[in-house]
């Protein structure tokens, strides 16, 4: 029972942490863009896509949650042992740190952008460059998030 508790809690922090980073960062960013929109309607589409790429943190949180609920009993799958759940918990952590610090950091690279391409359109795609930055340190902790997911099932621990 210990190792479906350590799951199930894994699940949480993976979902609640990369999603309060995403909804700080997206949130950040819609102010920021509503204030652009409030002068010049026709940049809905730019401003939509770059206040967008902050909620991709919680997206990999989800998904990270949701294994490992398939995986430990609630959705499917065998009850997990204790160090199992604690395999679980170890995977959660990397994602839902890595997604809400780097949540919070793309919503700030994302403001930027947002105020730098309503000062010349020309400036979008650099934008979407340095925002997209961000994003590689929220790929790499949902990988290694999943690769452990993916692998407990199989741990005799």
């Amino acid at each position: 029972m210990i190792g479906l508790f350590l799951a199930i809690l894994a699940a949480s922090i993976a979902t609640v942490f990369a999603g309060i980073g995403s909804a700080k960062g997206v949130g950040s960013a819609a102010q920021t863009s509503m204030g652009v929109l409030s002068e010049d309607s026709s940049m809905f589409g730019k401003m939509l896509v770059l206040t967008l790429l902050p909620g991709t943190q919680g997206l990999y949180g989800f998904i990270v949650g949701f294994l490992i609920l398939i995986n430990c009993g609630v959705l499917g799958g065998d009850l997990p042992t204790t160090g199992q759940g604690f395999a679980f918990l170890g995977a959660s952590i990397a994602i839902g740190l890595g997604g809400m610090i780097s949540g919070f950091a793309q919503g700030k690279a994302a403001v930027s952008g947002i105020t730098m391409t309503a000062k010349d359109e020309k400036n979008f795609s650099k934008a979407m460059v340095s925002i997209t930055l961000v994003e590689i340190y929220a790929l790499l902790a949902f990988i290694v998030s999943l690769l452990v997911v993916i692998s407990v099932p199989g741990l005799e621990v």
